[in-house]
């Protein structure tokens, strides 16, 4: 991307005195003439970079200009880079790591070590135990329509099996819950939508027809940013003695509630649908539903149904 572009143009001029306009081309992939469009726009930004004639001419800074480097501190820095090796966990690119190496090289040498150490304090993966080749394939597709906005089409199959066509201007691409989603405006629905990458299937990006961006709607409605208890209705669960083990791999030690039996109980407000079903299921024989009376209806229905599956050959 264009920015990403003028972003390494400026650190390689920090670290090389002077450079060829054709290199920098060939760098980048794009032609000369752009490269020198970007100059001007680097220019324009404020920083002086200064084309120099001549067999040993070129592209360099303006003498004596240097760029604040306590424009942002260690902490800072390291902050970044400690964000970007986590994004990178799930969304591979090269440019992420070309831009932690950037980072790197504007941390004073007296500093390296130290620095090192911040930013290995904490990685937070997002990347799935089965990573998926194909996700990667349809998430690079999806990006590049979301960069020149082009339109995509593609067949969805939603959470209660139903299968549609749509037709959306793509704009952001998000990554909740180990999920990753679209936000797109549907032509068919004429509003903004969430879309699971997973449950999208023969996207096909249209190369000839572009569309304007839309003003975005509230974050909050579209990262699901609300209270529990809106979200959903109040579940409580029994594991079993010998569980807890399970039961503290998706919740605090603290919702844990002890009972006389020696079983926990946990309380949690959940929209009700198929995943919070599959969910409860996951666990087994090691939880119980005790409330509300209908979800404790349906999940022994659905037990009973999963006992006749594998009883119906014997």
């Amino acid at each position: 991307m264009k920015l990403e572009r003028l972003l390494s143009i400026i650190i390689l001029l920090i670290n090389h005195r002077m450079l060829q306009a054709k290199d920098l081309a060939e760098r980048f992939e794009v032609s000369v003439r752009t490269i020198y469009r970007d100059i001007d726009a680097i220019n324009a930004a404020g920083i002086p970079i200064v084309t120099y004639q001549g067999v040993h001419g070129g592209i360099g800074l303006a003498e004596g200009y240097r760029l604040d480097r306590n424009l942002l501190t260690n902490d800072e820095l390291a902050a970044i880079v400690t964000a970007l090796r986590s994004i990178s966990t799930s969304y591979e690119k090269e440019q992420y790591q070309q831009l932690m190496e950037k980072m790197n090289s504007v941390v004073r040498s007296s500093d390296a070590e130290a620095f090192q150490n911040k930013t290995s304090r904490v990685l937070i993966d997002y990347a799935p135990w089965d990573k998926s080749k194909s996700l990667q394939v349809k998430l690079e597709s999806i990006e590049k329509a979301i960069d020149q906005c082009l339109v995509m089409a593609f067949t969805y199959s939603d959470a209660g099996g139903k299968i549609t066509k749509r037709t959306v201007e793509p704009h952001t691409l998000i990554l909740k819950g180990r999920q990753w989603y679209i936000q797109a405006y549907c032509l068919e629905r004429k509003q903004f939508r969430l879309f699971k990458l997973r449950r999208m299937k023969n996207v096909l990006v249209d190369l000839e027809t572009t569309f304007p961006r839309r003003p975005l709607p509230e974050q909050n409605h579209i990262t699901g940013k609300q209270s529990a208890i809106a979200a959903g209705n109040e579940v409580v669960l029994r594991f079993q003695e010998e569980a807890r083990h399970l039961a503290e791999d998706w919740f605090d030690a603290e919702e844990l509630i002890p009972a006389a039996d020696g079983s926990w109980q946990v309380k949690k407000a959940y929209p009700e649908d198929e995943w919070l079903y599959s969910f409860i299921l996951g666990f087994g024989p090691y939880v119980e539903v005790l409330e509300p009376v209908h979800l404790r209806e349906i999940i022994a229905d659905r037990a009973e149904q999963i006992s006749k599956l594998y009883k119906k050959d014997t």
